[in-house]
């Protein structure tokens, strides 16, 4: 008989403390919940140092702890799940599962959208855990979940040196794209498409991913913030956006982001910002045909009838910015579980477009690099089946000495591509000021 793995008290230690005795794990993920302890989606974060089973999927390969193997991928993620132990009661959300990259080639993949750029990123990487730390921020409080030794607090890493980032397209080609997306859009092709753009950096030797990490998130807490590693790829995330969520009696939630405004210089100046951003017609239609289309991804796998929108076009800060938030919820299929979930609604629909096929196969024509794992998800699905994931934005991710950073946003019929670019900035800004020279 498999036993339950133990949970325990374990003394308490700020997250990012107790993340400096397993920072050098070569499979490793921080998931790190960020800003105030009491905010909504920034109570628990979890350190994941030591995997079970590992799984890697590459185009037409995949690998289960580095052995080549048949089969669907999506099975195998459901196989480990089950091959686990069930997890000890107690307090923390997430006592052991999966945790794993599904990058934007794995919503190619799915949706049957051939590429014409070359990624260097797994389609999906995962790995199963057992042995892991959870940190209730809100009420300082740590527990040490299977055969973790306990952590003691060591010295900060050295100071992170900013690198030099090249962006793939300049203003005046970014313009032009965007306004070849708007002429789809009036000759009626699409409602919306998402485009982005990245910038790209080489890693030098010396280059320190626990430093950049800590400099991003003491610049950026996030309630999605999380660092995840491993052989192949490395994510370094702020991430502010809910992809999908399941909770064990079988809800279902998913949370797109669409709509952006600053800060003002004052609080009065912030607040008119706001304002103007929930009365916005543009920022609002971009959220409600994303809004819609969500709620089609999730009706794939939900019961006929129980698709709600409890929450449309919210304004919500975040650490930087003001974002309109719209939250859809239904409920699961029975006999389904949450690898179906994210079979069926990948990739994310904040980061594409409607009708979704059609907007990815323009994004790929219009766009100049590949995403890689930016616009995927990163997600943790427990023992039990119960999920939560983000989507993958206002994040860095490594391969080999290639470092990349993107962001971009929607375009609609009423679209100003040079309002779009200073749009597109706003978001890239919190990462570049932390990571570029």
């Amino acid at each position: 008989m498999t036993h339950i793995p133990l949970l325990r008290p374990h003394a308490w230690l700020p997250p990012q403390a107790a993340l400096r005795a397993y920072a050098a794990a070569p499979w490793m993920a921080f998931l790190d919940s960020g800003g105030a302890p009491d905010a909504p989606r920034a109570r628990w974060s979890f350190l994941c140092p030591r995997p079970r089973e590992t799984l890697v999927w590459r185009g037409k390969q995949l690998w289960r702890n580095d052995m080549p193997v048949g089969g669907s991928v999506w099975e195998h993620l459901r196989d480990m799940r089950l091959a686990l132990p069930l997890p000890p009661k107690g307090p923390p959300p997430f006592r052991g599962g999966l945790i794993g990259l599904a990058s934007y080639g794995a919503g190619l993949a799915l949706e049957n959208v051939v590429s014409r750029h070359h990624s260097t990123t797994p389609d999906l990487i995962a790995f199963s855990c057992t042995d892991l730390l959870a940190f209730d921020r809100q009420e300082q409080r740590c527990f040490a979940i299977g055969d973790l030794p306990a952590a003691t607090s060591l010295p900060s890493p050295a100071t992170f040196s900013p690198l030099t980032f090249t962006p793939d397209m300049d203003r005046a080609d970014w313009l032009v794209r965007v306004q070849k997306v708007i002429d789809l859009i009036g000759a009626g092709d699409i409602f919306q498409a998402n485009l982005t753009m990245r910038w790209h950096a080489h890693a030098p030797s010396s280059f320190d991913e626990h430093a950049a990490y800590e400099a991003l998130r003491a610049a950026s807490p996030a309630p999605f913030g999380a660092w995840f590693r491993t052989p192949e790829v490395s994510l370094l995330s702020a991430s502010v956006e809910r992809f999908l969520s399941l909770s064990t009696d079988g809800i279902v939630e998913t949370r797109p982001i669409k709509g952006t405004a600053p800060f003002g210089a004052d609080d009065t100046e912030t607040r008119h910002l706001a304002a103007a951003l929930t009365a916005d017609t543009k920022e609002n239609a971009e959220n409600l045909m994303i809004t819609d289309l969500m709620r089609n991804d999730i009706g794939r796998v939900c019961e006929i009838g129980s698709i709600s929108v409890p929450q449309l076009c919210k304004v919500e800060r975040f650490a930087h910015l003001h974002h309109l938030v719209s939250c859809v919820q239904g409920r699961l299929r029975p006999g389904l579980t949450a690898e179906d979930l994210l079979r069926a609604t990948l990739p994310p629909g904040s980061v594409t477009g409607a009708p979704k096929h059609r907007a990815m196969e323009i994004i790929d024509a219009v766009e100049t690099s590949a995403r890689g794992a930016y616009c995927g998800t990163l997600f943790r699905i427990g023992r039990e089946g119960e999920m939560d994931s983000s989507v993958v934005i206002r994040s860095m991710e490594r391969t080999g000495d290639r470092l990349a950073i993107g962001a971009g946003g929607g375009i609609t019929w009423p679209s100003d591509p040079a309002r779009e670019y200073d749009e597109m900035l706003l978001k890239a800004a919190p990462l570049l000021k932390v990571f570029a020279q």
